[in-house]
């Protein structure tokens, strides 16, 4: 057999298991990514320990980045994932990350900020957030939501019915506390949530969008005028029940259930984490994933937002380029293996015809032997 046709099985036995070696690491981690696309936790470790491995400097960088924002908070998730991921940070780091954590939870700062929430109705941090969901509770909040967005809408004036809406889904939700006494708390901290990240352009545009349609139609604008000019945040209950009657609460079902997933998000990541997460998601669905995400995290789940952004809650990639890396490397292994049966093949071959070839040289070069042996003296 040609040698010619053993070194082509050869060189292309080389050139296969360098594709896979190649395409092994992509394909194993697409293949994992696959499997976890359902199970957000999952999905965010294995891209999580893709995006460490190639840069565990990162973490530090982004400790470092949020200490200079005065975001003890996300610093603080920071560290608790490294300390899950077994990244060693200096003790100097540990100790700011500490220090900047006690401030941020002194009691003057935290009382300072608590008033801020009461009585501007905006959070972005547990304290504040603590003070608009004392203001809503209290129906302070969205009456006066609902006063001023009502005298908006009655006056022709630009309008943000979201707001308004959620202002009101917010008083039917805060009976609904008060009956089941803090039953429903998590729904009322979620729309308090979803409501101050609407007002401060945190909440993503695809949320958005889909929360307006959700919002329209939950009020009788005709009767809430009329309510809202008779109103008066003075005079809470005859106010809450005006409004009420122009609010049709079998349309709220929608903003209540994104609501449920905020206020979960917030109980296990903190309203920071809940903001982050409404600013990145696109749909209720994504906020249902962040929710999983923060139960199974916790106080990780920051700094999971953080370092893969919308990646944390769906495939980074789409899942066709997933699959085209698993196929690739199957490819690959397919076309390995048929390499190196071919190449074995020939080289057996090969093998078998010199065999043949020295047995048939060994019996022509016996036969004159024996001839000789034959004749007669």
């Amino acid at each position: 057999m040609k040698r010619s046709r053993i070194g082509l099985g050869l060189a292309g036995t080389a050139v296969c298991a360098v594709a896979c070696a190649l395409l092994w690491p992509h394909a194993r981690d697409a293949a994992a990514i696959l499997a976890a696309q359902d199970d957000p936790a999952e999905l965010a470790d294995i891209q999580l320990n893709s995006a460490l491995r190639n840069n565990k400097a990162v973490v530090e960088q982004k400790i470092e980045a949020a200490l200079a924002a005065n975001d003890a908070d996300l610093a603080g998730s920071f560290v608790e994932l490294a300390r899950e991921k077994n990244i060693a940070l200096t003790d100097d780091l540990s100790g700011r990350v500490s220090e900047a954590v006690v401030e941020e939870n002194s009691s003057l700062h935290f009382a300072r900020r608590f008033a801020t929430g009461l009585v501007t109705g905006n959070a972005d941090d547990v304290a504040s957030m603590s003070g608009t969901v004392a203001g809503d509770l209290f129906v302070f909040g969205d009456i006066r939501d609902v006063v001023r967005e009502g005298k908006h809408l009655a006056m022709g004036e630009d309008t943000d019915r979201l707001v308004l809406g959620l202002a009101i889904a917010g008083l039917a939700v805060t009976a609904a506390t008060y009956v089941s006494i803090g039953g429903v708390a998590p729904v009322r901290a979620g729309l308090t949530l979803v409501k101050d990240a609407r007002k401060v352009g945190r909440l993503g545009e695809g949320l958005t969008e889909w929360a307006g349609r959700s919002a329209r139609g939950m009020v009788d604008a005709p009767m809430l005028q009329n309510a809202v000019a008779s109103g008066s945040v003075m005079r809470p209950g005859q106010t809450v029940s005006a409004i009420r009657a122009a609010f049709h609460a079998e349309k709220a079902g929608a903003l209540v259930r994104l609501a449920k997933d905020v206020g979960r998000i917030g109980e296990k990541a903190g309203a920071r984490g809940a903001l982050d997460t409404l600013r990145i998601a696109e749909s209720p669905k994504d906020v249902a994933r962040a929710a999983r995400l923060a139960e199974s995290k916790g106080g990780q789940t920051r700094a999971i937002m953080k370092v893969l952004g919308r990646g944390a809650l769906l495939l980074a990639a789409g899942a066709f380029d997933l699959t085209l890396w698993v196929f690739g490397a199957l490819l690959a292994l397919f076309g390995l293996l048929s390499s190196i049966k071919s190449t074995t093949e020939r080289l057996t071959m090969s093998w078998l015809l010199r065999k043949k070839a020295r047995r048939l040289q060994m019996a022509a070069a016996a036969q004159p032997a024996v001839a000789v042996v034959g004749l007669p003296d």
